[in-house]
């Protein structure tokens, strides 16, 4: 019997924590409830900027920390405070189970009804019950407190008396215990945890993202207001931050400096520009004075020369010719033909310049002579041509208007000549200003991008900020690349040219094509069999066809054909839209299927930033970088255009003279070696010296400045030891990077030189090449750049 009873406690001991578990669950749940609006509130606040989303990435990341840990300790707490309980109900079972076996076998209720209700009074006790185990009606039971069915852990006990000297069951007391004051006292913990892990998790939070808005964020977006409203027009003062200086200038103060140094480059080039403007409004201003005296004095002779010119022609009242001189023949005009047509027929620009000719019709109509109406018109083969029209009325004795006679001149020669001049003198304006930008603008786009780089790698843990310092990078980029195609149009980016075979790089760089085009456009390649090898830059090249190739892509966009096609060519100086090239010339030819070029336009795709593709499309410098390219190697490049047929462009490249053909060679990603030497760094610009000093020293190098040639000199004159000198070719104080050179190898025999420039004159590079044993680094360069470039010159062979 007192083994049942045993099992009997401990089968109730194991079941009663378990009906707790409930109580501890409703608990839990009572964080979601007071949180459920502070997920909404987070989600609208951190779409406002980089400095809400991490407070909010804080506060979420603490309350997940916050609510785990107070889980924990209240779990903790309730086990421990049921123990107690757990302790206190055996302890009961333990002291009165035998007093209350006698009271029950002698029938004393009274005394039973004492003992249960000393029990009632210990501490969570809620209810107690002693029942009688009889066979007979009616047996004792007696009960004190109130029962519950929730939160409570029960225990029965069984009660004994000795009869004879054996156990005998004459009864059972049940006993209750609530859990209700356990749950209050870990509700009023729990509360006060949440509410002090909370405060103290939004004061931390506000101070981080009040000093991320102090000390960066903020900035960020000055200097992102001050891009966005700059204005060459009217500059603003120079950007400064709202900050207190640091001792040390950091990365904010170097991004300032770059972008305050480019704009007033840019302020610089933007005056430069309208005074050229200025220049080339005076200079047409003595043309048209040029010119009306010009017609003052052909008035002159009017009456000596009344209709002399190519051909003269008659006209009835309706304006119709009736007469055309048989020298028209030699302009291209059959006058079996153009007999009984009006001049008017044949005009190509009656709609492009209404006004002229209303006028001219209307001075017709009032029958009044006219002289040098100038026109575009047709002749019988569909060619254009610039006609010249003098004419004087006719009318008999009677007064009765007969019609017009009168003389023409084809000006189609002439108009072109003035045309390629103009051209040229503006090719070559833009080429001049291009170089001169070029060089300070290169110098800025340096700074800029080494300072990126370090500022990437400071930023590695912080995506946000890492984002914005890419953004910058790839707009640093743009810049050099769109300052490289400008110096590729100029002519002054340096080439390096050797024998190529041209139908390797071209099937080389259709492979390229392919993913590049899309699968709407099919590439076929028409290889001559023994082309060839050209004397050309490969890179430029490959850029060059890649180019043309996009161009017509999109005059393509429902698909197409390309073509790729080399050939051996000799030209005599007609092919190349007179660019006047004679000998012998490699073609590489890029043909569409698109919708072709305008007539009116086909003359100006060649210009820098002329385009007819959309806003954002385009910069207008792939058909500059091409024209360019083509020049500066000596060779042309032609257009043959058909508006719905499609267009062709062929690059003539002049041929090599040797046997060797380069073959391209796969391109290694560049390593970042070091060193241990000593640098002489001759630089002029503060900005880009104070970079490659840094860099250098990052790299292991020592390094000895001098920002002019004077001063470099002076410390090779003092004896100072190194192993190269790095310096800039175009600097102030008379003497430029080459002469430093010269001067410096009169000293010291064998040095080792490594050039760098943004802008190449005709110091180093002559006809677009680099002159034999120089080594340049072009600006703007990275770290890795600069590393490679150093350990090749420090590498190779001294020279003589």
């Amino acid at each position: 019997m007192a083994n049942a009873g045993d099992e009997d406690a401990k089968r109730s001991h194991a079941i009663s924590p378990m009906a707790a578990k409930p109580g501890l669950t409703d608990i839990g749940a009572l964080a979601p409830t007071m949180l459920s609006s502070l997920p909404a509130r987070f989600i609208n606040w951190s779409r406002s900027g980089v400095g809400p989303r991490l407070l909010a990435a804080v506060l979420l990341f603490s309350s997940a920390v916050t609510l785990t840990l107070t889980a924990l300790q209240l779990y903790l707490d309730y086990n421990r405070e049921v123990g107690l309980i757990e302790t206190r109900l055996d302890e009961i079972g333990r002291s009165t189970t035998g007093s209350l076996g006698d009271s029950l076998w002698n029938l004393d209720q009274n005394q039973l009804k004492l003992q249960l209700e000393g029990i009632l009074r210990l501490p969570d006790i809620r209810a107690a019950e002693v029942r009688e185990i009889a066979d007979r009606p009616n047996p004792i039971r007696i009960a004190v407190g109130e029962p519950g069915t929730r939160s409570i852990v029960t225990r029965d006990y069984p009660l004994n008396t000795i009869v004879q000297g054996t156990a005998r069951p004459i009864g059972v007391l049940h006993v209750e215990a609530t859990l209700s004051q356990v749950y209050q006292q870990l509700l009023n913990r729990a509360l006060v945890i949440l509410a002090s892990q909370a405060a103290k998790t939004f004061l931390v939070s506000l101070f981080i993202i009040y000093m991320v808005h102090l000390l960066v964020t903020r900035h960020l977006v000055a200097i992102a207001e001050f891009v966005s409203k700059y204005n060459l027009a009217r500059p603003p003062p120079p950007l400064r931050l709202e900050r207190r200086a640091p001792s040390d200038a950091d990365e904010l103060d170097k991004v300032i400096e770059a972008f305050n140094a480019m704009c007033a480059n840019l302020q610089q080039a933007y005056g430069e520009l309208r005074e050229a403007n200025a220049n080339l409004e005076r200079d047409l201003t003595i043309r048209r004075r040029a010119e009306a005296e010009a017609r003052a004095s052909e008035e002159r002779f009017r009456d000596y020369a009344e209709t002399a010119s190519d051909w003269f022609w008659e006209t009835g009242p309706d304006h119709r010719f009736t007469y055309l001189s048989d020298r028209v023949i030699a302009f291209g005009m059959d006058p079996k033909v153009r007999l009984g047509t009006r001049r008017t027929d044949t005009a190509l620009d009656r709609d492009t310049e209404p006004e002229k000719w209303r006028a001219h019709l209307a001075t017709l109509d009032r029958h009044e002579p006219f002289r040098k109406f100038e026109y575009r018109g047709r002749d019988t083969r569909g060619r254009m041509h610039h006609f010249s029209v003098n004419g004087k009325p006719v009318f008999d004795a009677d007064g009765r208007f007969l019609g017009y006679r009168g003389s023409a001149t084809d000006l189609t020669a002439q108009h072109e000549i003035e045309e390629r001049l103009r051209q040229s003198q503006k090719m070559d304006a833009i080429g001049q200003l291009t170089g001169g930008v070029a060089h300070d603008f290169n110098n800025v786009l340096t700074v800029i991008t080494g300072t990126i780089e370090i500022i990437q790698e400071g930023l590695a843990d912080k995506p946000d900020l890492a984002a914005i310092a890419q953004l910058i990078d790839d707009a640093a980029a743009r810049g050099a690349e769109i300052t490289s195609q400008l110096l590729t149009f100029a002519r002054r980016q340096p080439l390096e040219p050797r024998e190529i075979d041209i139908n390797a790089l071209v099937a080389e760089t259709a492979k390229l094509l392919k993913p590049m085009l899309g699968e709407q456009i099919e590439i076929e390649a028409r290889l001559a069999d023994e082309a060839w090898s050209a004397m050309v830059d490969p890179s430029q090249l490959s850029s060059a066809i890649v180019n043309l190739a996009v161009n017509a892509r999109d005059a393509m966009p429902g698909g197409g054909k390309l073509t790729l096609e080399t050939a051996n060519r000799e030209l005599d100086g007609t092919e190349t839209a007179g660019e006047g090239v004679r000998g012998a010339f490699v073609m590489v030819a890029v043909g569409d299927t698109g919708h072709g070029i305008p007539a009116d336009i086909r003359e100006r795709v060649f210009e820098p930033f002329f385009t007819t593709k959309g806003v954002g499309r385009g910069t207008g410098l792939g058909l500059s970088m091409v024209y360019g390219f083509a020049r500066q190697s000596g060779g042309a490049v032609a257009i043959e255009s058909e508006e719905g047929r499609g267009t062709v462009m062929r690059l003539f490249l002049p041929r090599a003279k040797g046997e060797a053909v380069a073959r391209t060679a796969p391109v290694q990603a560049p390593a970042t070696p070091r060193g241990q030497e000593t640098i002489l760094v001759v630089e002029d610009d503060p900005l880009v010296q104070g970079y490659v000093i840094a860099q250098l020293g990052g790299l292991g190098y020592r390094t000895l400045a001098a920002s002019d040639g004077a001063s470099a000199l002076a410390l090779v004159d003092q004896g100072a030891r190194f192993d190269l000198l790095f310096t800039d070719i175009i600097m102030p104080g008379g003497m430029n990077g080459h002469e430093l050179a010269e001067a410096v190898r009169l000293r010291r025999p064998g040095v080792r030189v490594l050039y760098t420039s943004g802008y190449t004159d005709n110091t180093i590079v002559h006809e677009g090449h680099l002159d034999p044993g120089v080594a340049l680094l072009f600006k703007p360069y990275r770290k890795a750049e600069l590393s490679q470039k150093i350990r090749e010159v420090l590498a190779g062979e001294p020279p003589a």
